[in-house]
């Protein structure tokens, strides 16, 4: 889980590339959860919770 005080340091750029990575990292959790049983399903919502804290970082940012 990112913390608010480690996003406020990264740029535009670096926060954008981390969304990327954790985007495809999300599609790829999601999958595996459908095609087998993960053993920690909550980690998908933590990702969707640090993407959306990465992509307001951003906005204020901007």
């Amino acid at each position: 889980m990112l913390q608010t005080s480690e996003i406020s340091k990264l740029s535009v750029k670096e926060i954008a590339d981390k969304v990327s990575v954790l985007k495809t990292e999300l599609f790829n959790k999601k999958f595996n959860k459908f095609t087998t049983a993960t053993e920690k399903a909550h980690t998908v919502k933590e990702l969707k919770k640090d993407i959306a804290r990465l992509l307001t970082a951003k906005n204020a940012k901007i």
